[in-house]
């Protein structure tokens, strides 16, 4: 099983980064069991210049290999977003490119990419985690149902590092750990190389709703976004200091 970490996604600077790694570091003292998800944004719109009310929220192409540092805490991330399935290998490929020589992992915000798409990449990025967003609409399509989940996960085989399993998809809709606990379990028990991330409306207040999955999961990965901000809202800039909070929280819960 891949290392576990706590994501904090959209960040815009190296600067948030640092400080970031600083709290975690502060946070989890001696014993550094989780990693800081350093989730940078981009969108098939924004990768090709194409109009789209995200533009000023996510980082221009050429900023992203700045975001990410050279740290050994740092999972730096790049979240590439596409839920059309549009030109899926060569824009990748793009985005690869755009997140620099310290992109450790690729987070695909997508619908059931296709699975060759996914091999091939892996076969020129070996070096690359990769974490498939098993999403509101993702679940629709295998009917809610976890045996179904794992039936279609059988198809990425090997090439998928982690599953994300996120309801609110940024929305910032506080998570349900009961509608979500069925899917982590069937993961856990029958694809255990795979790491598990949950997501939903997690942030400085909310981190108790996860305290069921972490209760019989402790090695659970976090991610969030929305909650990052007083107003819930991924277009608005980040809260740093609500972000530390985030942090501070997430370890004392899968510690107490």
């Amino acid at each position: 099983m891949p290392d576990p970490y706590i994501s904090i996604t959209d960040f815009m600077t190296r600067g948030q980064v640092l400080e970031m790694l600083r709290v975690l570091i502060a946070a989890q003292s001696v014993r550094m069991s989780h990693r800081l998800g350093v989730g940078v944004m981009m969108s098939r719109k924004t990768l090709n210049g194409l109009k789209t009310k995200w533009t000023d929220a996510f980082p221009g192409n050429e900023e992203v290999a700045g975001i990410f540092v050279d740290h050994p805490l740092a999972l730096n991330t790049l979240h590439y977003a596409d839920f059309k399935g549009i030109n899926v290998a060569s824009n990748l490929e793009r985005a690869t490119m755009f997140g620099g020589p310290c992109m450790r992992a690729l987070q695909l915000d997508m619908i059931w990419p296709d699975s060759q798409v996914l091999i091939d990449y892996r076969t020129r990025h070996p070096q690359i985690k990769i974490i498939l967003q098993v999403n509101t609409r993702s679940l629709e399509q295998v009917g809610n149902d976890p045996r179904q989940l794992l039936r279609v996960l059988r198809a990425y085989s090997s090439t998928v590092d982690y599953v994300l399993l996120d309801k609110s998809m940024g929305s910032g809709e506080g998570m349900k750990a009961e509608v979500l606990l069925p899917f982590v379990e069937a993961v856990a028990t029958h694809r255990p190389d795979l790491g598990i991330v949950v997501a939903g409306g997690l942030g400085p207040e909310t981190m108790h709703l996860a305290a069921p999955i972490v209760d019989c999961f402790p090695r659970i990965s976090f991610c969030a976004q929305g909650q990052m901000r007083a107003s819930g809202s991924a277009l608005d800039p980040i809260d740093w200091d609500r972000a530390g909070e985030y942090l501070r929280q997430s370890v004392a819960l899968l510690r107490r």
